[in-house]
């Protein structure tokens, strides 16, 4: 996971390769999924916005959780219709709490995109920079030529669990559940039939790899509060540990953490809400 400061993507928006530079604003809560009313309110001079339900989601895929990963062809398009092109440095950001901007990181590099950086701290950290702020809704610019690598996000280019490999992690490795610890007790549910966790599962809130300003904690911090769980940096032939949540998004957080101190996490993208489904059907 590569990481860009406010002030870095600035001097990036100033340089000689700004053109080159495609900044995507993935405003996203599950309170309030739609994000563009604040994208109006205020992005990023020339930021496109990136739909999480729509473009980071395919809800045409039953079965597979409330955020199923979109095709390769549909995420391909949507890119393109955002003026993304071949070659481009992709910064994404949210509103400070990573999930979104993890998410599309997370689906872009799986897709085979390699230069894609999250903005670390978001929305907030670039106007406490006193950035330049730009209104209004989302104008199309001009198509991009971006050529996504992998067809099925499932088999692309990072690991997913399976429902069943996700049961299977707790047995040899460390399944990482990101919601909040009332979630992961089963004491609430605001969204899913069922409440709980996945047996095996160790609670690890998304929110537990960032500072109090939504900025990721420092690499040597980050390496603990993993080690802490049991889960190191992965070694060639060896288990690999996991991450979900409630629709593989806010786990994105973990696995974006984790790849930045050497820790190949996999996402179970149904996540709980893959996985309660079932068990209220049974």
């Amino acid at each position: 996971m590569s990481l860009i400061s406010a002030t870095s993507l600035a001097d990036l928006l100033a340089g000689p390769d700004a053109a080159t530079v495609t900044v995507l604003d993935v405003r996203w809560t599950l309170a309030r999924p739609d994000g563009r009313d604040a994208f109006a309110a205020g992005h990023i001079p020339g930021a496109r916005y990136l739909d999480l339900d729509s473009q980071l989601s395919d809800h045409s895929r039953t079965g597979l959780g409330r955020h199923p990963l979109p095709t390769g062809p549909a995420l391909q398009e949507s890119l393109r219709s955002l003026g993304v092109n071949d070659g481009d440095t992709v910064v994404v950001y949210d509103d400070g709490q990573a999930a979104g901007s993890s998410r599309a990181w997370w689906t872009l590099t799986a897709a085979g995109l390699e230069d894609v950086r999250i903005l670390d701290g978001g929305w907030s950290a670039w106007q406490e920079s006193g950035g330049a702020v730009e209104t209004g809704p989302a104008t199309a610019p001009a198509p991009g030529d971006v050529t996504v690598t992998y067809g099925d996000l499932y088999d692309g280019a990072r690991r997913t669990l399976t429902k069943e490999q996700a049961a299977a992690t707790g047995e040899h490795s460390v399944l990482l559940d990101a919601r909040a610890p009332e979630r992961y007790r089963g004491e609430t549910e605001p969204v899913d039939p069922v409440a709980g966790h996945i047996p095996g599962a160790a609670n690890l809130p998304s929110t537990s790899v960032l500072d109090g300003d939504g900025r990721f904690l420092p690499a040597d911090e980050l390496r603990e509060v993993f080690a802490e769980l049991g889960v190191g940096p992965t070694t060639a032939g060896g288990p690999v540990s996991g991450a979900y949540c409630g629709s593989g998004v806010s786990a994105a957080v973990l696995v974006a953490a984790a790849d930045s101190v050497g820790i190949d996490l996999a996402l179970f993208p149904g996540s709980w809400s893959q996985w309660s489904a079932d068990l209220d059907q049974a």
